[in-house]
């Protein structure tokens, strides 16, 4: 049992180390000096020796690493952890903006700009302001725990500063990167000893931070940025993202203080130039700025679309170019039958990646920019992510080089190839034509459809190549029997993928809508489709009047969906679902009565409410055909105030739009 005198003297050690890493690593104002720290943490970890019962996992000696691990174990995010959509000039920002505005109903409103590090996001959670568990970002909904190497980055607290506001729980989110001195020493380093290269900071950063054993991880020197807070619960937030990074810093999280806020497109394209000059000054890699919404209530307003948040966006860098041949256009077919073509390339390292395809867009981009087979051609990653093609090198061009002609006839099933007046993409019109339905089935099982956990794009082809399945029906009427045989598949992996498939049943409406695969129906879309119509059966029915008076879905959108049920076959794949198993209907069933209630009013609700969660008063106004937004404006219909409600009742007041008490709320519900 130690004894109290080194339980104090351990604690002072702890404190010590905690307030000099915050002034080295988060201010970057040290008060000490490298020797005189290091005499601290060699005083503490002898202290630690011999008092082992005192060792805790937040001390400032768990950063030396553990012993390898045989694996990640899987995290699931509470929250998903959102990519962003990108601009790529002035033009994109300000359709971005412009968008932004109308959403909000307001011109003019506050934004922060901060750089977009290139490195490898995280999730840090603590719980009683003590770190519990790093996670990397994965595919947004499910990453991977490497706490063991998280612990290992100096400018990770591992408990958080004393403050009189530490939550019970809370994830924070940032950037992991490797600083470019520290790269340049790595890849010194592996030269050395002869091994391969890094090809870039950031490779370097993930490289390091996924490494099964910390001890390597501790051995390299990564540094982290945080840009977010992702939860909290048990605790209240301030009201913008200003003043969100400003908490997180008193807390001691490293936070860039190069974050600015602005009132205007123009200083957002001012902070963006200066960035673009100074980047390759700086000690850390970045690919862009990143531009968010500055009010919180205004974000939780504009919500998300997809996977992107509609409240932020990156403002991307120019691109890294390169120059090659290509040696030939193919085309591709999608799932609703455009033809896609696409360019294969002489191999090339573009942005640390080796690039052989490029996308072309369309037929009208290629001539527009006179691209021809042979040609050589400068290519460039756009946002340092998506190779594409800008334009000939006209200076080399030959007689050798063709001019590209869209095919006549499909390339995968030789039907005619249509090309409507003014749309931009030829369309093969065969839904039988076997591209369309491998397409139209690997984004039916995708995560965006029906998620059907192992049922990939490999298994797919090969299920289409030995006619086991033609449509979406038949993923439900095979069996074990069926697979078993089949590459790389065992009685096991059999089971498990049948069982997948019966769990896809029960998926949701929602789902299985944006599954089908109609023209101009995302999740978003396919989500306002089920909250209002309740089953696909009824969907198949309505009117172009109908589906245009959902706010939200316009002209074109309305008549792709009654194109779409217009179509025999497409109604009669509804048919065989339903008669496989396959839930097509929502678990209430609105009705057209209920549904008229609040028709066309738009809610705010505020503050707590006694007999109703945030989610269920929501639920309530939704289910009558009401339409809740995040901020109050002068199209809001009425405002539901609880206790404590906020700024949002003032703003009611302002803008004199009639209040709501929540029995109000339940009266008009029924008797409007």
């Amino acid at each position: 049992m130690a004894d109290t005198s080194a339980k104090a003297r351990i604690d002072d050690l702890r404190e010590r180390l905690n307030f000099h890493n915050y002034r080295y690593h988060v201010l970057d104002s040290p008060l000490i000096g490298d020797s005189d720290y290091d005499s601290i943490l060699v005083e503490l970890r002898q202290l630690e020796a011999f008092n082992p019962d005192l060792v805790t996992p937040d001390s400032p000696t768990q950063r030396v690493g553990a012993p390898p691990s045989p694996e990640f174990n899987e995290v699931q995010h509470p929250q998903p952890m959102l990519s962003l959509g990108n601009a790529f000039g002035d033009e994109d920002l300000a359709v971005w903006h412009k968008r932004v505005s109308g959403l909000l109903e307001i011109d003019n409103f506050a934004m922060v700009c901060e750089p977009k590090i290139d490195g490898l996001a995280i999730a840090l959670t603590y719980e009683n302001g003590k770190l519990v568990r790093g996670a990397t970002r994965g595919d947004g909904l499910r990453g991977e725990d490497v706490t063991a190497n998280i612990r290992t980055i100096k400018a990770v607290p591992l408990a958080l500063r004393p403050s009189k506001n530490i939550p019970p729980r809370i994830e924070v989110r940032g950037e992991v990167y490797m600083p470019r001195d520290a790269f340049a020493q790595l890849n010194e380093a592996r030269a050395e000893r002869g091994e391969q290269l890094m090809a870039n900071p950031r490779n370097g950063a993930a490289g390091s931070l996924r490494q099964l054993d910390s001890n390597i991880t501790a051995q390299r020197r990564l540094d982290i940025w945080v840009y977010a807070l992702g939860w909290i619960e048990g605790g209240s937030t301030p009201d913008t993202h200003t003043e969100v990074m400003s908490w997180l810093r008193d807390l001691g999280f490293r936070v860039n203080p190069e974050l600015r806020r602005v009132e205007s497109l123009e200083s957002v394209s001012d902070y963006h130039s200066e960035w673009g000059e100074s980047r390759f000054h700086r000690n850390y890699q970045t690919d862009g700025v990143v531009i968010k919404i500055d009010r919180l209530d205004y974000q939780r307003h504009l919500g998300i679309v997809g996977r992107e948040p509609r409240w932020a966006i990156a403002y991307k860098f120019p691109a890294e170019q390169a120059i090659t041949k290509l040696l030939k256009i193919e085309v591709n077919v999608g799932r609703t039958g455009a033809l896609n073509p696409y360019a294969v390339l002489d191999p090339i390292p573009v942005a640390g990646v080796t690039i052989q395809h490029a996308t072309l867009h369309n037929e009208e981009d290629i001539r527009r920019k006179d691209i021809r087979e042979g040609d050589y051609v400068i290519i460039e990653r756009a946002g340092e992510v998506i190779p594409r093609v800008i334009g000939p090198v006209v200076d080399r061009r030959t007689s050798a080089q063709i001019p590209f002609q869209m095919p006549a006839l499909c390339p995968f099933c030789e039907t005619p190839v249509v090309h409507e007046e003014g749309e931009a993409a030829h369309r093969c019109i065969n839904s039988r034509c076997p591209a369309q339905q491998y397409e139209r089935i690997r984004h039916f099982v995708s995560k965006a459809g029906m998620d059907i956990d192992g049922l990939g794009e490999k298994l797919v082809s090969l299920l289409l190549e030995q006619r086991l399945i033609a449509d979406f029906p038949d993923i439900y009427k095979l069996t074990v029997e069926k697979l078993i045989g089949m590459e790389r598949m065992g009685e096991k992996s059999a089971a498990n993928l049948m069982f997948a498939i019966e769990q896809s049943k029960q998926r949701g409406l929602s789902s299985v809508i944006a599954a089908l695969g109609i023209l101009h129906v995302g999740g978003e879309t396919a989500a306002l489709l089920a909250r209002r119509f309740g089953s696909v059966p009824r969907l198949m029915d309505v009117t172009k009047g109908e589906l245009q008076a959902i706010l939200g879905i316009g002209p074109i959108v309305a008549q792709s969906i009654v194109e779409h049920y217009q179509n025999e076959g497409n109604r009669l794949i509804i048919t065989e679902l339903a008669e496989v198993g396959v839930t097509l209907q929502a678990a209430i069933i609105p009705e057209s009565d209920t549904l008229q209630l609040f028709d066309g009013f738009r809610f705010v609700v505020t503050g707590r409410l006694q007999g109703f969660t945030r989610s269920e008063a929501e639920g309530f106004i939704k289910e009558r055909g009401g339409q809740v937004t995040g901020s109050v404006s002068k199209k809001t219909s009425y405002v539901v105030v609880g206790e404590e409600p906020g700024a949002k009742a003032d703003d009611a007041r302002r803008l004199e739009i009639p209040t709501l008490t929540e029995q109000e709320l339940r009266v008009l519900g029924q008797e409007h």
